[in-house]
């Protein structure tokens, strides 16, 4: 060999050797940090993090990471540094270099942290949080106006629009306002809608606010006896929502009760979940970079292997290769001592197998007992529907003997009906009867005014007139026995319609109930509910239940008495009908005892009773057809009874 050659050589196997010197040094720096010393480390830079021997603020105000001092970016701002950070010191870097991350990321965190000023909107709403945590607001947020100004006109009360109080309040910013109506007329109340946010409920309290300094709160309303022209307002709440009357029927309808702190909870869930997904989205970036850096690990351990082969051609160091033997041999440990870990968690899941084993068995041994308890389960099922068969054969009975009441009953009223038919022919013929005979007389009278006796034409015709009038008063007499004897059966028919009408109100009690098309009313029995709610309104301090009980018995006592006649009789369709006299003193001072449901309850009790059974004045069962608020016929009911039968039958043969 040349020796130009020979050094170009022996420069090539330096430069080599020096390369290889540098991975050596390298790699017992990094050896030097085991998996088990990471926590050690990190407590380590973390002191001089603290002590201030490592900068990691600049002056200004960015953050640089000084174990990657080599790279360009040195001006991160914070949630930047903190994610570099902890992706590094979670990743599959070096001992050391994920040691030291780590201890930048809990000194970012423990601190550094930095703190943020609450939100504009959370603290509108601590301003105007109320006193009560617990107290209950309509939401969306609602006000209310009452005292409206209203004007009679043309039969109805009127008032200003929802638009033009709308522009009336415009500093208070409402969506709208519901002007509230009922079939009089402007009630003179009215709703305002805000916003749903923390916004709409500063203007709603705002609104409370502006009305309760002017002395015209809600308040002041409930406490003036002389309340004058002025508009009321304050902002809708539980009574509000739970009153009678147009404003609560709005108020639920359009809105729900919550507490503030319930909605603040609720968007305090609705920011976690936000928080949450925002997480999930990081930890995605993050597992993406693990893999980058996967990659990248991979890449620079394929170039090492190709190092490693070059190294291994030129086979000129011995030392090398003993020190690449030796990394084998702690290769190998490492890989031992995971097996030995694989080996162990195999033990343990193996133990937990066997522990669902069993669990396995005794849910098996509790399975038995179940089928068992399953089975005498189904004994007396049988046994029960044994049962239910013979109920069924017995109401299939009862069925069959209304069904052949309610046949015999049509076909008596049927024969009713063609006797009445009957009597208004007959009727006719005998006023035509009246009529001939009347014809006859007044002929016979000119017959004797025309002629003297000695006429025998006229005489003639006057013995025959005679005679067909004979006959004729013989026929009406005739036809007056006939009717006679057919308004004795018609009265007896009605009589056993009527007595039809009683058997049908007391055998079909329980199936003609008022949930029914078809049912049973008592006429002039008074509604206790009306009562109850009046008093619950009246007598708050008291217990309703019972006052309502004995104002409604005093109140059905006094309709019983027969000689207290609140009536007054006009002339309506030229005949004389009874209405109530509204200025009678008892009614009167129900009325203002009560209030109007109550009157309107007794007074209409009252006018049943005098339609019904105005001798008795008391408590009468009527079959009713509610559907159109009258008296049901015969007709109806039957035909009633009839598809109710029909619908049972068919669902018990479908059973």
């Amino acid at each position: 060999m040349p020796v130009v050659g020979s050094y170009a050589l022996l420069f090539v196997f330096s430069i080599c050797s020096a390369d290889f010197l540098s991975m050596d040094n390298n790699s017992e720096e990094e050896s030097e940090v085991s998996d088990s010393e990471i926590d050690d480390y990190e407590a380590k830079f973390y002191s001089q993090l603290k002590a201030g021997h490592l900068i990691v603020k600049n002056t200004d105000s960015t953050y640089k990471c000084p174990f990657c001092s080599g790279k360009k970016k040195q001006g991160y701002n914070y949630k930047d540094l903190l994610q570099h950070a902890s992706g590094i010191g979670a990743s599959n870097r070096k001992a050391k270099v994920k040691a030291t991350h780590r201890a930048v990321a809990k000194y970012l965190r423990d601190d550094l942290s930095e703190t943020t000023t609450p939100s504009l909107q959370l603290v509108v709403v601590e301003s105007h949080t109320p006193k009560n945590k617990d107290e209950q607001f309509v939401w969306p947020w609602m006000g209310i106006l009452v005292n409206v100004p209203t004007e009679f006109k043309n039969g109805r009360y009127i008032g200003e629009s929802g638009n033009r109080l709308k522009e009336r309040l415009s500093l208070f910013n409402p969506l709208k306002v519901h002007s509230l109506w009922n079939y009089k007329g402007f009630t003179g109340n009215a709703v305002v809608d805000f916003s749903k946010d923390w916004i709409g409920f500063k203007d709603a309290m705002a609104f409370e606010n502006h009305f309760e300094s002017a002395h015209f709160g809600k308040r002041d309303w409930n406490d003036r006896n002389n309340r004058g022209t002025e508009i009321y307002g304050w902002v809708a709440r539980t009574e509000d929502y739970n009153s009678p009357g147009p404003i609560g029927d709005h108020l639920r309808k359009n809105g729900d009760l919550k507490t503030v702190s319930d909605l603040a909870n609720e968007e305090s869930r609705k920011t976690d979940k936000l928080v949450a997904n925002l997480a999930s989205q990081i930890e995605v970036k993050n597992k993406h970079l693990q893999e980058l850096e996967c990659k990248y690990n991979e890449t620079t351990l394929s170039l090492d292997q190709m190092m490693e082969q070059r190294d291994q051609l030129l086979n000129a160091y011995n030392e090398e290769i003993r020190k690449m033997q030796h990394l084998a041999r702690n290769h190998s440990r490492r890989i031992f001592e995971e097996n030995e870990k694989l080996r162990e968690e195999l033990d343990s899941k193996r133990k937990e197998l066997g522990l669902r084993n069993k669990q396995l068995d005794s849910l098996a041994a509790q399975n038995d007992i179940d089928k068992r308890k399953f089975e005498q389960e189904k004994q007396k099922n049988a046994v029960k529907n044994s049962s239910l068969q013979m109920a069924t054969m017995e109401q299939q009975k009862a069925d069959e003997n209304v069904l052949r009441l309610v046949e015999e009953q049509k076909r008596e009223k049927e024969a009713a009906l063609k006797k009445i038919l009957q009597l208004e022919k007959q009727l006719d013929a005998k006023q035509k009867l009246e009529l001939e005979i009347e014809q006859l007389k007044g002929k016979l009278l000119v017959m004797k005014h025309m002629g003297g006796e000695e006429d025998s034409t006229v005489k003639k015709k006057m013995d025959e007139m005679s005679e067909q009038l004979k006959e004729k008063i013989e026929e009406m007499e005739d036809m007056e026995a006939l009717n006679q004897t057919l308004v004795v059966k018609e009265r007896k028919s009605n009589d056993e319609l009527q007595e039809a009408r009683k058997e049908l109100i007391t055998g079909l009690t329980e199936m003609l109930t008022g949930r029914s098309l078809i049912g049973i009313k008592r006429m002039g029995e008074l509604d206790e509910k009306v009562f109850q709610n009046a008093c619950k309104q009246k007598f708050p301090g008291d217990d309703p239940d019972v006052k309502s009980v004995i104002l409604c018995s005093k109140w059905q006592d006094e309709l019983k008495v027969s000689n207290w006649h609140p009536f007054r009789v006009i002339i309506a369709d030229g005949k004389e009908k009874e209405v109530i006299k509204e200025e009678d003193a008892k009614l009167q001072s129900l009325k203002e005892e009560l209030g109007d449901e109550v009157y309107k309850a007794v007074t209409k009790a009252l006018m049943e009773m005098n339609e019904y059974n105005p001798s008795g004045r008391y408590v009468v069962s009527e079959l009713w057809n509610y559907k159109e608020d009258r008296k049901a016929t015969l007709k109806e009911v039957i035909q009633y009874v009839l598809k109710q039968w029909k619908t049972h039958k068919r669902k018990r043969g479908a059973m």
